[in-house]
């Protein structure tokens, strides 16, 4: 299969076919190949100037098991209603929680925990070092890109059962949100890829986010949500990576993540 490599703006996508390329290789951002696998940009969605979310505590408790621990975050929310729906146009296309707007838990780049309640508990092996991003969504999975929206939390859990707090990097990091788990019915129509990033910014001439769906790959320069149009039914991997002006990716924690996604009838 030749892969095909898109780069992705607000405005155009330049398709290059690294096999077979020739001088028309540009197309309008809502055209696709001949396989209608398409990424643009999701537009509109609504905002919530102010959001904030922090963490006001951590504990950690020992378990009845002698190598983890049981860590628990509470949260404070502020310009944010945790359960509410999200009442826009994208509500309706794109698959949407039931239980309404929470907080997205993603511990060391994993699939995220959904928490529609300002606290969350797991289990910890001791002696171990991690990463704990948390970020305001929209009921329909979106996260809340406002600057006071979300907390990045590296720490350890010592070898003793202690909770640590250790320097944040200030170096580039990806962290995968969506699209996750398995979709059925009308939601495998539009599929929302939503990423989050820190200590960087997307640009034309910057960092890039390298897409690469079931071995086609799309360039984006601009950190917004983005629609995912005509995966095909079953299994669909879906790789992010951060990458150079020059195409070559970038080195360190959090940097590239890959998952698998399944689509039903």
């Amino acid at each position: 299969m030749k892969k095909t490599f898109r780069i992705i703006g607000t405005n155009v996508i330049a398709l290059m076919l690294l096999a077979g390329c020739n001088s028309k290789g540009q197309k309008e951002h809502n055209q696709t190949n001949e396989g209608n696998l398409s990424v643009t940009p999701v537009e509109h969605s609504r905002t919530f100037p102010g959001a904030t979310l922090k963490i006001q505590d951590i504990q950690v408790k020992e378990t009845t098991s002698s190598d983890s621990v049981t860590f628990k975050v509470n949260y404070g929310i502020e310009n944010f209603t945790l359960t509410a729906y999200t009442d826009d146009h994208n509500a309706r296309h794109l698959a949407n929680s039931h239980d309404g707007q929470h907080i997205h838990f993603i511990m060391d780049n994993s699939p995220y925990t959904a928490l529609y309640k300002s606290e969350n508990e797991i289990k910890l092996k001791k002696g171990t070092e991690h990463y704990l991003l948390s970020f305001l969504s929209r009921s329909y999975h979106e996260s809340i890109k406002e600057p006071e929206a979300f907390v990045l939390n590296r720490f350890q859990v010592t070898d003793d059962g202690k909770y640590q707090k250790l320097e944040t990097p200030k170096t580039p990091m990806l962290f995968y949100s969506r699209p996750k788990g398995e979709y059925a019915g009308k939601d495998t129509k539009t599929i929302l890829l939503d990423f989050y990033l820190l200590n960087t910014d997307l640009a034309k001439g910057g960092h890039k986010v390298q897409v690469e769906i079931n071995g086609e790959v799309f360039i984006l320069d601009n950190w917004q949500p983005y629609k995912i149009e005509g995966l095909p039914l079953g299994d669909n991997t879906i790789k992010l990576s951060l990458v150079h002006a020059s195409g070559n990716a970038l080195t360190g924690k959090n940097t590239s993540v890959e998952r698998k996604i399944v689509l039903k009838e």
